[in-house]
């Protein structure tokens, strides 16, 4: 979800794929710099809207895999889950936790991720009267989704408008 790294993928693959075609080099540089240009468009966008809000913390009912996303933008984060844990159940004291930072910072949003089952979601949405927002991982889409043709670019801008909505 690091903006900056889809930066680095996109010359790793363009640099990739001239190696295999070289006399396509300039129709691949080209393609690659369009995308670099949408991509720094959304990171600028991303950029704006934490700096101009209310908030730069964000909490998770789920696991975290969007530290990098998170350094980006300096957002402080707290997880039910320690990174991209593949432990299938949060501690109760790791949900206390939660519970007590989105009372005492007043958290209006809880993301969760799309291969959550929203559980621990609920809970603290329970328990604090905050609702639930979709963050996308990025790492699955669904068969719908896939056949509309979603990409990464549209994914990131639905987390960019979860993230307005949270922070604000």
């Amino acid at each position: 979800t690091s903006l900056s790294n889809a930066e680095e993928i996109v010359d790793g693959i363009c640099d990739a794929l001239i190696r295999i075609d070289a006399r396509n080099a300039s129709y691949y540089k080209k393609n690659a710099e369009k995308y670099e240009r949408k991509l720094e468009n959304l990171d600028d966008r991303f950029e704006n809207t934490v700096e101009n809000s209310k908030r730069n913390t964000i909490v998770f009912a789920d696991y975290f895999p969007f530290s990098y996303l998170a350094d980006d933008y300096d957002l402080r984060y707290f997880s039910a889950f320690p990174g991209c844990s593949s432990e299938s159940e949060p501690s109760a004291q790791s949900i206390a936790n939660i519970i007590s930072v989105v009372k005492e910072k007043n958290i209006p949003f809880i993301f969760y991720t799309e291969t959550s089952n929203q559980k621990v979601a609920d809970m603290i949405c329970e328990e604090t009267g905050a609702q639930k927002l979709l963050f996308h991982s990025c790492h699955t889409v669904t068969k719908k989704q896939f056949e509309g043709g979603i990409s990464y670019l549209d994914l990131m801008e639905e987390n960019l408008n979860a993230l307005k909505k949270a922070l604000n």
